[in-house]
């Protein structure tokens, strides 16, 4: 496979590894808990570019997998006694499957058609999961701390959920590199730029766009089994918050849709400003509506992200920035 030659590659998967390997040199439990978060994003954000990026479908529901995934992990571990990694199989497993099923249904529609179905679905998936019992209704679910012995005990489990987090991210750009130099990435690219013309040049864009959208839709049910997971505890108004699905899409366009580097880059820079935001008094209560702004400012100025702008503005910098 060309792609594990690709130097940009090994570049950005070793730029990742060494910040992720910061709070582990350091014992620093605060970094760890701040790059726990932009990690989870890079793999959501990362993630989503697979759909939105490369094929331009985009998704507000994006955290329904997230969501569901946490679910389905979280019972197997509550209510069975399944560990954390076949737990986050199952539910990255579950969560594909359940994408290739939607595809074949809402990836029919296009444009805001198939954006606005897919803020239904999370509702309805919501909705769903608040009303089932198995799964706690609308009091969720919560692991008795002597699951976290099985582990090392609760402090250790914290490491390890950052620690497998960190492989999971890397391992989400490292698919989407791969994606993006295949054919089959082509195809999607295809898709994204002229729908109709990919289908007259042999495109198979239904087959195409739905296999993309579950594979997109793998990774957030395994994140979200480890983010409940080091919380303890799962509700339906964590596991399904539509705004975090936006402010995904925002990073997306912030770092630079259909590139590698785009959702890293955004998902970094957007948490970091969000953090100043809900800490600020004046902003703390506004950080959505800038969020909304931001997108805004983004879609007029720099369509193609910060990516896009450093690829242009720097042509020694394209052949790394994938």
């Amino acid at each position: 496979m060309e792609f594990w030659r690709s130097r940009s590659l090994w570049i950005t998967l070793i730029v990742l590894m060494g910040v992720g390997l910061w709070p582990v040199a350091t014992g620093s439990a605060t970094l760890r808990e701040d790059l726990f978060l932009i990690f989870m994003l890079i793999g959501l954000a990362s993630s989503l570019n697979i759909l939105l990026g490369y094929t331009g479908y985009v998704n507000f529901g994006h955290i329904v997998f997230f969501g569901l995934g946490g679910y389905i992990g979280f019972y197997l571990m509550h209510r069975h006694g399944w560990g954390l990694w076949p737990a986050m199989a199952a539910a990255g497993v579950a969560t594909a499957a359940m994408a290739l099923g939607l595809g074949a249904i809402i990836l029919r529609l296009r444009g805001a058609y198939f954006a606005l179905a897919t803020i239904g679905i999370n509702e309805a998936v919501r909705a769903f999961v608040t009303n089932f019992e198995p799964f706690g209704g609308p009091t969720g679910m919560s692991l008795n701390f002597a699951v976290y012995n099985a582990y090392g005990g609760p402090a250790r489990a914290l490491w390890l959920s950052y620690g497998t987090l960190l492989a999971l991210a890397l391992l989400t750009v490292g698919v989407s590199f791969a994606v993006k130099s295949s054919k089959f990435g082509l195809g999607l690219m295809a898709i994204r730029e002229d729908e109709d013309a990919a289908l007259v040049l042999g495109v198979r864009a239904p087959r195409w766009k739905t296999l993309a959208y579950a594979l997109s839709a793998l990774f957030p049910g395994m994140v979200g089994v480890l983010f409940f997971f080091k919380n303890g505890n799962i509700e339906p108004g964590d596991a399904f918050r539509l705004h975090l699905s936006i402010e995904t899409i925002v990073m997306v366009m912030l770092g630079g849709q259909g590139t590698v580097w785009g959702p890293i880059l955004g998902a970094a820079l957007y948490e970091r400003l969000r953090g100043y935001l809900l800490t600020s008094p004046l902003f703390k209560n506004l950080h959505l509506a800038l969020a909304g702004a931001f997108l805004l400012l983004i879609i007029l100025f720099i369509p193609a992200g910060l990516i896009g702008w450093l690829r242009a503005r720097f042509p020694a910098l394209r052949r790394m920035l994938a």
